[in-house]
């Protein structure tokens, strides 16, 4: 029986996700994963995750996975089965190619499962996971279908990550590979169909699936969680949540730290690039570094900032549309997006109406913008209050899964099609 008291079209099929991010990660691609896979098993179906150790976005394994090489946990009805894998402390290309063979060789040992999968979804950027799924969908004969939320081969050459260009070569090929031979793909922005078109894929076999706000309103009075924070109510407070990696450039917010001490910067997240970013600010009284909010409290500690901040290095145009804009816009408060004009994140910018676009790398432009947020509250508050509205019409989580439902019910039926013909 299905959450709605009636059949569901995948009661009694067995599906196998593969996401090398899963719960208990509570931010970047993990709580997409375990929410749709959570769905498919509430909607009737036998579903399993084939996933690994938890470790963002702190790129070190949590303490209850440290030396555990496999295990099989059930959460919220999923069967997960975990594959230990190495974990790069910082990011070079090496090194994440070292941390995605390590994810391909111990995936490699297929989860037992009582009987064959109906279909296979695996969720990219992760290229083993990509290619690991397209190898057991097509052990088992079943349809394959892989979800773009980040390229990797785009990532490699946009990012800045030392050694990119011949990391990008060999991500696109095993993307080309992986998403060549998928019976569908789905994309969660429509700035990824160009370059997944240019793998090879044909445009009719691209579904766009958004991703969904995954996280509740705010209900904590903002000068109370201010107060508990040491936010002071003059001071203006800009916040940046999430991964500190590579691909954000976070060093504009640093950077802008430095010259307006009048301003309070605050990073809440972790990532391989957090230490780095604590030496560029050193001796700076105005910038914290927090950890990443607990659940319960995360859009509590966002609305209290007054101004949201998203930031990409110049380079990053067509390889990630940032998860965090989703909790950014349910929290209501305006948001600064430091990122370069024409990219998926810019066009979620513009789409949402709760926000304002600066130049990349700029700290003047985003201090700029920041101050003309701080002076006029009124127009600060009218695009705030725009993030719930976009959220209410275009990021529900009941529509969103009803599209991955659509997409998985698409690619069974064109396989039973074919069995029949």
């Amino acid at each position: 029986m299905s959450e709605a008291g009636r059949h569901h079209p995948l009661e009694g099929r067995t599906l196998l996700v593969v996401s090398t991010n899963y719960a208990p990660e509570v931010t970047g691609i993990g709580p997409y994963a375990a929410q749709l896979a959570e769905h498919w098993a509430a909607s009737g179906a036998e579903t399993h995750v084939l996933t690994g150790m938890p470790h963002y976005p702190s790129w070190r394994t949590e303490e209850d996975y440290r030396g555990v090489w496999r295990v099989t946990e059930r959460r919220a009805g999923v069967v997960v089965h975990r594959r230990r894998h190495y974990v790069p402390p910082r990011q070079t290309a090496l090194r994440r190619g070292t941390f995605e063979a390590s994810v391909l060789a111990h995936g490699l040992l297929p989860p037992s499962v009582p009987r064959p999968p109906d279909a296979v979804v695996s969720q990219m950027p992760s290229l083993a996971g990509g290619v690991l799924g397209a190898r057991l969908a097509r052990r088992h004969r079943v349809p394959y279908l892989p979800v773009v939320q980040d390229l990797m081969g785009a990532a490699a050459e946009q990012s800045g990550i030392r050694g990119g260009g011949r990391a990008a070569a060999v991500a696109s090929a095993a993307e080309r590979h992986a998403l060549r031979c998928a019976a569908l793909v789905g994309v969660i922005h429509e700035s990824f169909v160009p370059r997944v078109a240019g793998y090879g894929v044909d445009t009719g076999r691209i579904r766009v699936v958004p991703n969904w706000s995954h996280v509740p309103a705010p209900t904590a009075e903002r000068r109370a969680t201010r107060a508990r924070l040491g936010w002071d109510e003059g001071t203006p407070v800009v916040l940046h949540s999430g991964n500190m990696g590579l691909k954000q450039g976070l060093e504009v917010l640093v950077d802008a730290a430095r010259v307006a001490p009048d301003v309070r910067v605050v990073l809440m997240g972790d990532g391989s690039r957090r230490e780095a970013l604590r030496r560029r600010a050193a001796g700076l009284r105005n910038i914290d570094f927090l950890p990443p909010a607990d659940a319960r409290e995360f859009t509590d500690v966002l609305a209290a900032a007054d101004v949201l901040a998203v930031t990409q290095r110049a380079s990053v145009l067509d390889m990630s549309v940032p998860s965090k804009l989703t909790s950014y816009f349910v929290s209501g408060r305006p948001v600064v997006a430091s990122v370069a004009d024409g990219g998926g994140t810019a066009q979620e910018i513009q789409r949402s109406g709760a926000g304002v676009l600066v130049a990349p790398e700029d700290p003047g432009a985003l201090l700029s913008a920041v101050r003309k947020l701080v002076e006029a509250p009124a127009e600060a508050a009218a695009l705030g209050a725009n993030g719930p509205r976009y959220v209410a019409r275009h990021l529900g989580r009941e529509a969103a899964l009803a599209r991955f439902d659509a997409l998985l019910a698409e690619a069974l039926a064109d396989a039973q099609g074919r069995e029949h013909r």
